[in-house]
């Protein structure tokens, strides 16, 4: 396991969460299960396969500073600082850098900070499995989670379930869906021959890296510049200069629907992306008439609700299947079904300059 290193992917910015997710202190940061935040329930995932320091973190200056003082255990070098954010094929890009640094033959497994994982021996079983794949083979493991509903908010993987490993479970990949409606999703599902995307990956840091030259060469090109400074004394200015560059892209987009070295491993652990107010909801326990409460709620003839107004009363009457997040300075009320929708309200609060609120 020396060889194997955890990259977790933590500059987003939360946007979905707003109001309680703010620059300042993102939904990573937030303490929205358990009373743990997010980032910190993920370093404790990966602690039962990684020592500390072989835990890397990716985000800008300002969020590993704040990292920094929730995970004291990480070593301060393990922090890759991201100038700005770009999508996540240039942040793992970045971090497959700075792994093939410590070990030229270094696995790397990259994940978000804002998944929910139980079972958590399942995933550890998996992890297991994709790194003996790319030990074995030149490969770009992406985990699929076994869907068990017709889901319209997740991206989906079409595998090939007769072309078989000699590792149980993982599969070759025939292409990747966008997220579906929910008619089409109900086919996908019957067809069993599709697993959710989970955006965790698994491969040797210098077969991305090869990739990267192949299929996105002007992301390489300036890898290949940055990598000439970052272990130097040059570093920062020239570091940033370069990444300004650098066009956004998904490491979806960009590599995985279009290498022909990409497997899935079919994970059957009970998994969550943690990416809005309703995918919150979803893992409460609810009240007799299906609502979830924080803090001071009052709600009569009402019902499927997540209703958190921690600093004041809130009541509520005749209402259904809505979110509604009551703060001092800003109050969001949407409907279940339009949660992907407040990253909207986030672009438009900037438009119109009222960053006190970001």
């Amino acid at each position: 396991m020396n060889s194997f290193y955890q990259v977790i992917i933590a500059g987003g910015s939360g946007s979905r969460f707003w109001p309680q997710s703010r620059k300042n202190k993102p939904k990573q940061l937030l303490k929205i299960i358990n009373d743990e935040t997010m980032i910190g329930l993920t370093y404790k995932r990966l602690k039962t396969i990684s020592n500390a320091d072989h835990i890397l973190i990716v985000a800008s200056k300002g969020l590993c500073l704040k990292i920094q003082k929730e995970i004291p255990e990480i070593p301060k070098e393990n922090f890759i600082i991201e100038p700005s954010g770009k999508n996540t094929a240039p942040a793992i890009g970045l971090a497959a850098l700075h792994v093939l640094q410590r070990d030229s033959n270094a696995i790397m497994g990259v994940y978000p900070a804002d998944h929910l994982i139980q079972e958590e021996n399942k995933f550890q079983d998996v992890i297991r499995k994709a790194q003996e794949m790319v030990k074995k083979k030149t490969s770009l493991i992406t985990i699929g989670v076994k869907p068990t509903y017709a889901a319209t908010g997740y991206g989906y993987i079409h595998y090939d379930p007769l072309e078989k490993n000699e590792i149980s479970s993982i599969y070759k990949v025939k292409k990747f869906v966008e997220k579906p409606s929910k008619e089409n999703a109900e086919i996908l599902l019957n067809t069993g021959e599709y697993l959710w995307n989970g955006g965790m990956f698994i491969w040797k840091a210098k077969t991305i890296l090869s990739e990267i030259k192949t299929l996105m060469p002007n992301l390489f090109k300036s890898l290949d510049l940055i990598n000439k400074v970052i272990f130097t004394p040059k570093n920062v200015n020239e570091l940033e200069e370069e990444w300004n560059t650098i066009i956004p892209e998904s490491i979806d987009y960009g590599i995985l629907e279009k290498s022909k070295n990409v497997y899935t491993i079919e994970a059957d652990f009970k998994w969550k992306d943690m990416g809005s107010w309703k995918s919150l909801f979803s893992i409460h326990a609810k009240n007799k008439d299906q609502n979830y409460h924080e803090g001071d709620v009052i709600s009569l003839k009402s019902s499927n609700n997540l209703i958190i107004s921690p600093n004041r009363l809130t009541a509520v009457i005749g209402i259904d299947n809505l979110s509604i997040i009551n703060l001092e300075d800003a109050t969001l009320i949407v409907p279940h079904d339009d949660a992907e929708s407040v990253k909207d309200i986030v672009e438009m609060l900037k438009s119109l300059n009222k960053n006190k609120y970001l």
